[in-house]
């Protein structure tokens, strides 16, 4: 007999069940549909967060083992798809680098799986112990919606910092031009990226602020020297000495290590009251323009000096 008045569940029609039997002991509905819920439902909410955990598990194994690699020397299979803008200079770093944009991504990488994963496993429990879950998702979009508003810099942040680690804008290593900063990049975040400027500040950029990026250390650099000259100063002659010096100085070493093209003598590039200047280029490595430039200039001064050329502003203050 049911005590209680209610709909005896559907339970109750399967002979031999342990709902079928305490209904027929107690002739309780409520009861009977409780003892039927802890027998099967807790085992299928055990099972759920089972597979859950093992599926994680293998996934975030699978995610490191794709991101291992940079450190013995060799491109991480997780990277093996992307494009790659590791320039020839930052040597030694290149596995560092690596090492560092294979683990941001695959960070990024298991922090979905697990959010998936879990996410997947919490609406099916959900669903177990009988809660309509419409109401549960509406709530979550508008508490999203809220969430995404007040932390549009964090997710800006967040987006940027992925889309600069999937198209390699710059790594550790790279001398970059971000706007607020120029350096080298000492570690690159989702949020954040560290650069060390040439007086040794190091400084700390959002992602999210960073609206363009000049990198001096992909492909290839062109060396500028500007040499200036004096108004007096026989300019053919000038030309023939600085063509022989550069012509020499870059077919030997050190500076031949850098350069992959034969110097470009411009000529004449800027008159101003105070000087001539005569400008050439040469392209080099990427990241060794400013190197080659100084070698240059510390070779082509003393040899203008030396054949005489009048050096700027000579006319006022007098040849020794």
């Amino acid at each position: 007999m049911n005590t209680l008045g209610l709909q005896p569940p559907t339970c109750v029609n399967d002979v031999g069940t342990l709902c079928r039997a305490v209904f027929d002991m107690t002739g309780n509905a409520w009861l009977s549909g409780a003892v039927n819920w802890l027998a099967n439902a807790p085992l299928r909410i055990l099972i759920i967060l089972l597979v859950a955990v093992i599926v994680r598990f293998v996934a975030r194994r699978t995610i490191d083992r794709l991101a291992h690699g940079a450190s013995n020397g060799k491109t991480p299979r997780l990277l093996r798809p992307l494009k790659e803008r590791a320039p020839q200079t930052v040597g030694a770093l290149v596995s560092e680098r690596r090492q560092q944009r294979a683990q941001t991504i695959g960070s990024v990488m298991k922090s979905l799986v697990s959010f998936l994963v879990y996410g997947l496993a919490f609406i099916l429990i959900l669903g177990e112990i009988g809660i309509d879950l419409g109401p549960i998702i509406a709530s979550a979009g508008i508490v999203g919606v809220a969430i995404g508003f007040g932390a549009q810099n964090l997710v800006k942040d967040f987006l940027s910092g992925v889309f600069m680690m999937l198209e390699d804008q710059y790594g550790v290593g790279d001398i970059v031009d971000v706007g607020p900063a120029t350096g080298t990049i000492e570690s690159v975040g989702l949020r954040v990226t560290t650069l060390r400027d040439v007086n040794g500040t190091v400084w700390y950029v959002r992602n999210g602020e960073i609206l363009r990026v000049g990198n001096s250390s992909q492909g290839f650099a062109v060396a500028v020297v500007d040499i200036p000259l004096g108004y007096s100063a026989d300019i053919e002659a000038a030309t023939e000495v600085i063509q022989r010096i550069v012509t020499d100085e870059v077919a030997n070493e050190p500076v031949s290590e850098d350069v992959l093209e034969p110097p470009e003598l411009l000529g004449v590039d800027k008159v101003t009251p105070e000087s001539i200047t005569v400008r050439l280029t040469v392209k080099v490595r990427a990241g060794r323009q400013w190197a080659v430039q100084r070698a240059l200039r510390a070779r082509i001064i003393p040899a203008l000096e030396e054949a005489g050329i009048e050096p700027p502003l000579g006319r006022l203050f007098g040849q020794k």
